[in-house]
C-alpha cells in the first residue's frame, strides 16, 4: 500500500509477484455479457515455466494443475460508468472454486486483491495451493476477480514515465526538480489518454463490480478476505452494500483516507520504528554481524553506511545498478523474516572490496525475478497503470515542488538509516488532470476483523485503530512486521478459518515470529 517513491519505483509499494506484460495503451474488453449471469469459459492453460514463474515450487505444479482443472473462468458485464448504467459496458474477469463440502457450504468467499493493480484472477487457487488455508474452501466456493484496469479483465495501459534523471548518491535538489517534472508531464499525458475509461479506475467502481458479480454468480452476500488494498476495497464494499455482505476479515488494515503524504509520512516513521527492532537483534548477535554491541550502535554504524554510501557510489559488474546510500537503507528497512540476511549483507558492505558484489548483497539487491521480463503466456498479476489512476483519482495531496522536496528532506533527516530506501516520491499525483473522488466509508454493524501487524511499516498498525474509529470492528493484532501474513502461519491461519466458520474469533496471534 504505501507510496513514497516515483512512479517508475512503484513495483516495490504493491505485492507483485511479477511485473506486468508490455503496455499496449488499448481497451482489452470483449463483448459485453450484460450483468445477469456469468458468462462461463476455459480456463487458461499454462506451461509449467509460467506455473513457477507465479512463485509455485516445482512440488506443487501437480497440485496446481488439480486445483486450475476444478476452477471456472468466465467475465460479467459491467458498466464502465455506474453512473450510466445503459452506457458502454466493459467486461470483469471472474473465477470460482466451488466448495469441496457441498452439504456443509456455507456461501462464497471473495479474495480481494492487493495493489490496487494486483490480479486476482487466480486467487482461489493459490489461495487453496496455500496449507495453512486450504480449509477455507470446504465450505465456501472461493472467488477471484481481476478488478478492472488489471489481468484479463478491460483495461487500458499507459507508458510509465522514465526512472529520473537521478544518479546513484544523495539526491540533489535540481535533481528531485527533474523527477517532480517528469512526473507531472507523466501524469498529463497518461491522464489525458483515455480519460473516459482512467477516470472511471476507483476503488468504489471496483465495489460496485463487485456487487454485480455477486448477483451474476446468484449469490444474495459475499464474505471477504481483503489482502492489502483489498482490505480498502472490502471497507469501501461494505459501506456501499451493507445488505450484501457476510464476514469480513481484513489483513494489514489501510488507513480510512486518501493522502499520499500522510500515508507517505506514517510508513517512513513505522519503518524506522521497525529497524530499531533489527538494530537490537543484530546487538545480541555482534560476533556474528559486527554492526555493534549495542541497538544504538548499530544504528549509527547503519546510519554512516548510508551516508559513505551516497558519497561514494560503489558500482560492481554483477549488478544491474551502483550500490549507493538508498541501496543501504533498502537492506536497513527488511522485515523480520529477512534479518538474517540483510545483517550479512550490511556486514559485507562494510569491507566490500573488488569488482564484484559480496554475495548477499548480489543475492538481495539484484532484482532478481521481480525485474524480469513476464515469460509468454503468463497472466499479468500487476498493471501499474491502474495502480498509478486508482491512487492519483482518489489522492488529496498533489503538494507542490517545494512542498515535497522539504517532506522529503525531513524525512531523510529524522529517518537515517531507512528513510532514502524509497527515493523521492514527490508529488506522485501533482498535475493529474481528472478530479479527486473519494471513497464512500460508513460505520456499520455487520461482522468486520480488522487485522492490524503490530510493527508492519507497509501497513501502520495505527491505521489498523484508525479505521476501527471510522467503520467499527474487532481488531485481530498479529505480532509481527510481516505485510499480509495472516494466512500463511499456521497459527493465524487457523483462527481465519474459524472466523469464517463460526464468526468467532480471538483477539490475535504471533505471526512470524523474530527469527533465532
Amino acid at each position: 500500500m504505501t507510496m513514497n517513491m516515483g512512479l517508475a519505483g512503484l513495483a516495490g509499494a504493491v505485492l507483485a509477484l511479477s511485473l506486468p506484460a508490455p503496455a499496449t495503451a488499448a481497451v482489452h474488453a470483449g463483448p459485453s455479457s450484460g450483468t445477469s449471469s456469468v458468462q462461463w469459459k476455459s480456463c487458461p492453460d499454462y506451461s509449467d515455466e509460467v506455473i513457477r514463474s507465479l512463485r509455485v515450487t516445482q512440488e506443487q505444479v501437480p497440485a496446481f494443475r488439480t486445483l486450475m482443472k476444478r476452477l471456472e473462468c468466465g467475465t460479467v458485464g459491467v458498466p464502465l460508468d455506474h453512473r450510466d448504467p445503459g452506457g458502454r459496458k466493459i467486461d470483469i474477469a471472474v473465477t470460482r472454486l466451488a466448495a469441496t463440502d457441498k452439504a456443509h457450504r456455507l456461501g462464497a468467499l471473495a479474495v480481494l486483491p492487493g495493489g490496487p493493480g494486483q490480479s486476482g484472477y487466480l486467487d482461489p487457487v493459490r489461495s487453496t495451493l496455500n496449507k495453512e488455508a486450504a480449509a477455507l474452501n470446504e465450505r465456501y466456493d472461493i472467488i477471484g476477480f481481476d478488478p478492472r484496469g488489471v489481468g484479463y479483465s478491460a483495461k487500458v495501459d499507459c507508458p510509465l514515465p522514465p526512472g529520473g534523471p537521478q544518479g546513484p548518491g544523495a539526491l540533489t535538489k535540481k535533481a528531485a526538480r527533474k523527477i517532480y517534472d517528469s512526473q507531472v508531464a507523466a501524469n498529463q499525458k497518461c491522464g489525458r489518454s483515455d480519460p473516459a475509461f482512467l477516470g472511471q479506475l476507483t476503488t468504489g467502481n471496483v465495489a460496485k463490480d463487485l456487487d454485480l458479480v455477486r448477483a451474476a454468480l446468484g449469490e444474495r452476500e459475499l464474505n471477504l478476505l481483503g489482502l492489502s488494498w483489498g482490505s480498502s476495497l472490502g471497507m469501501v464494499y461494505r459501506s456501499l452494500f451493507p445488505e450484501h455482505i457476510g464476514r469480513a476479515f481484513l489483513d494489514s488494515v489501510a488507513p480510512p483516507w486518501t493522502n499520499l503524504m500522510k500515508h507517505t509520512k506514517g510508513s517512513a516513521q513505522a519503518a524506522e520504528r521497525d529497524f530499531g527492532r533489527m538494530a537490537a537483534w543484530l546487538s545480541r548477535r555482534d560476533d556474528t554481524y559486527g554492526l555493534g554491541a549495542t541497538a544504538r550502535q548499530v544504528r549509527e554504524q547503519v546510519a554512516q553506511l548510508v551516508r559513505d554510501y551516497d558519497k561514494s557510489p560503489k558500482t560492481y559488474t554483477d549488478l544491474p545498478r551502483p550500490i549507493d546510500g538508498s541501496a543501504v537503507a533498502d537492506l536497513a528497512k527488511r522485515n523480520s523474516t529477512e534479518w538474517v540476511r540483510a545483517g550479512k549483507a550490511l556486514a559485507e558492505l562494510r569491507t566490500a572490496t573488488g569488482t564484484t558484489a559480496p554475495p548477499t548483497v548480489k543475492e538481495m539487491l539484484s532484482g532478481g525475478q521481480m525485474m524480469g521480463t513476464p515469460l509468454p503466456g503468463a497472466p499479468e498479476m500487476l498493471n501499474m497503470t491502474m495502480n498509478w489512476a486508482v491512487k492519483c483519482n482518489e489522492d488529496s495531496s498533489r503538494p507542490d515542488f517545494g512542498t515535497a522536496w522539504r517532506a522529503y528532506q525531513q524525512l531523510v533527516k529524522r529517518h537515517p538509516a531507512t528513510g532514502r530506501s524509497g527515493g523521492f516520491g514527490g508529488a506522485l499525483c501533482q498535475g493529474w488532470p481528472l478530479p479527486v473522488q473519494r471513497p464512500t466509508l460508513k460505520r456499520g454493524s455487520g461482522s468486520l476483523v480488522l487485522a492490524g501487524h503490530l510493527y508492519e511499516f507497509m501497513s501502520v498498525y495505527d491505521w489498523t485503530l484508525q479505521t476501527r474509529r471510522a467503520i467499527g470492528g474487532t481488531v485481530y493484532t498479529i505480532a509481527d512486521d510481516v505485510h499480509v501474513s495472516a494466512t500463511r502461519v499456521p497459527e493465524c491461519a487457523a483462527d481465519v478459518v474459524k472466523y469464517f466458520e463460526t464468526g468467532r474469533i480471538d483477539t490475535g496471534c504471533k505471526g512470524n515470529g523474530t527469527p533465532n
